[in-house]
């Protein structure tokens, strides 16, 4: 297991301590405005839209929040110029590490991003530099309380998941891209509680990490990333041992 897909369950943890500064209903606004400017007001066949309405969804945005974002994507209230922006770059260690987000004023993010690399021992990188060390893939997690693994994993096998992973509490499941849909309908089809999903970067080869210190500069690295308002997603290649995870959140 990758110590991305482990920091996967421990980012949504954390997303509930987001939701509580308010920081998780600004991203999924932004991320909602963007999607809806890019495929318009309807959901179906928009993948994008669709997700993050789900994502506001389980945080609980109210319904009222998230109207005002899409109409303020399609034209329809004024509000903000938001638009992608991405950076690639080298953290501790060499660790690869790819930040997506969404701004206003591209300059200024990157001016952020690239501090926040400086300050925590890494350096930004160009574009292209890292990019190929990952897949784009589909990431769902799934509360094992009450359900049987080969149960879930047939589900999921059948619908295209090409990895199932066992974690102390959840069961993961990983998909192509472009199975994202299909993955998705078949646990909700089958009554499978999804806990969180979404379309990831994952790494194809990991680089295990085994000093504590080091661990300890990595994780500080992404968090103060994805404490910054413009930084939608950070992904790293990772490996963290379990015995190391747990002296760091204790």
């Amino acid at each position: 297991m990758s110590g991305h897909n482990k920091w996967a369950s421990i980012k949504h943890k954390k997303g509930a301590l987001d939701a509580k500064r308010g920081k998780l209903f600004t991203k999924i606004i932004r991320e909602m405005t963007v999607a809806a400017r890019e495929g318009g007001v309807n959901p179906d066949g928009k993948p994008r839209l669709r997700l993050v309405i789900q994502k506001a969804k389980e945080a609980n945005m109210p319904a009222d929040n998230i109207e005002r974002a899409i109409k303020k994507g399609t034209g329809e209230l004024e509000g903000a110029t938001f638009e992608n922006v991405s950076f690639e770059g080298y953290g501790p260690a060499g660790t690869a590490i790819i930040v997506e987000g969404i701004s206003d004023n591209k300059n200024r993010t990157t001016s952020e991003v690239r501090s926040i690399f400086t300050k925590s021992g890494g350096n930004m990188a160009g574009a292209g530099s890292v990019s190929f060390q990952f897949t784009r893939k589909g990431v769902f997690l799934i509360k094992k309380e009450g359900l049987k693994e080969e149960d879930v994993m047939s589900i999921a096998i059948d619908a295209g998941a090409d990895d199932f992973l066992v974690e102390e509490e959840n069961f993961q499941v990983t998909c192509l891209a472009g199975d994202f849909d299909k993955v998705r309908t078949a646990l909700l089809e089958n009554k499978i509680k999804v806990e969180s999903s979404e379309l990831s970067m994952l790494p194809n080869n990991s680089m295990k990490i085994n000093d504590l210190e080091t661990a300890k500069k990595i994780l500080t690295l992404v968090d103060e990333l994805e404490d910054n308002d413009d930084v939608q997603n950070v992904y790293s290649n990772f490996d963290i041992p379990d015995d190391i995870l747990k002296q760091i959140e204790e």
